[in-house]
């Protein structure tokens, strides 16, 4: 198969559990990239998150942000396209947040603001490459919104899932990881990403290839034409891909580059 592009999540698939992009995943991404491909970094993250780890690639290129809530062009850090959020949505969820102490932030396409700032809150958001700025409402945030990120424990986002229904907010609510929930627009998915931006460089779908790792992968594994999921998957997503690779601790992406993708 020519393949011309390559969709990446970044957190439990190109990086390793320390955040840290190996050799051995560097130089697989780099070769493909130097036969052609398009590499697409395709992330939960925001757009000054995920450029680090764009910078240690070198592919330059487009980045799909906010699990597909913000598509933007990674050199000139410019938003090509974006699924907004309104306040008056979010406010029963901020309710709830408040009434049971769980920590939240709202996204910007390129900024993040939190209403306060523990010492363990700082250091997540470190490992992330995020510098959250703090104020006193995040009703107050007077620019296009993205994304609302709840972060707590493994129990406190089960019950937010539990408690979705009743909490009363009309956006989409998907588990981007153990400790994290998402709140995005009900259009934004990576999959309506990937397409869109597939669409747009003339790449047909049969071309594409993605790699993931999470709930919030699956529409993007299952509208490339190949979907690869990585072994530290869970089983759902394991279920919904085409194939799949070593876990992220093992260099997944680097064996999946290469027994799939190379010619």
């Amino acid at each position: 198969m020519n393949w011309k592009l390559i969709a990446l999540d970044v957190d439990g698939t190109l990086l390793t559990d320390d955040h840290e992009l190996t050799e051995e995943n560097r130089s697989a991404v780099r070769e493909l990239h130097e036969q052609g491909v398009t590499v697409l970094l395709c992330t939960g993250r925001g757009p000054l998150s995920a450029l680090p780890v764009y910078e240690q690639l070198g592919t330059g290129g487009f980045m799909i942000t906010h699990n597909g809530a913000t598509v933007v062009e990674a050199a000139e850090r410019k938003v090509l396209s974006d699924f907004r959020i309104e306040f008056r949505d979010l406010k029963p969820l901020v309710d709830y947040c408040r009434e049971t102490n769980i920590h939240y932030d709202l996204c910007t396409p390129f900024d993040l603001y939190v209403e306060h700032l523990t010492d363990e809150e700082k250091a997540m958001y470190e490992k992330f490459s995020q510098i959250p700025t703090v104020i006193p409402d995040v009703a107050n945030v007077d620019e296009p919104k993205v994304k609302f990120t709840l972060f707590g424990t493994e129990e406190q986002m089960d019950r937010v899932e539990r408690d979705w229904d009743s909490i009363g907010c009309p956006l989409r609510c998907i588990r981007s990881g153990l400790y994290f929930i998402d709140i995005i627009n009900p259009e934004a998915t990576k999959g309506n990403a990937l397409k869109a931006v597939s669409e747009q460089l003339g790449i047909a779908r049969e071309e594409v290839a993605a790699i993931g790792n999470y709930y919030n992968d699956v529409e993007m594994l299952e509208w490339a034409g190949l979907g690869i999921a990585m072994a530290n998957s869970p089983e759902e997503v394991i279920r919904r891909a085409d194939a799949v690779t070593g876990t992220n601790n093992e260099n997944g992406v680097a064996q999946a580059i290469r027994n799939y993708l190379l010619a």
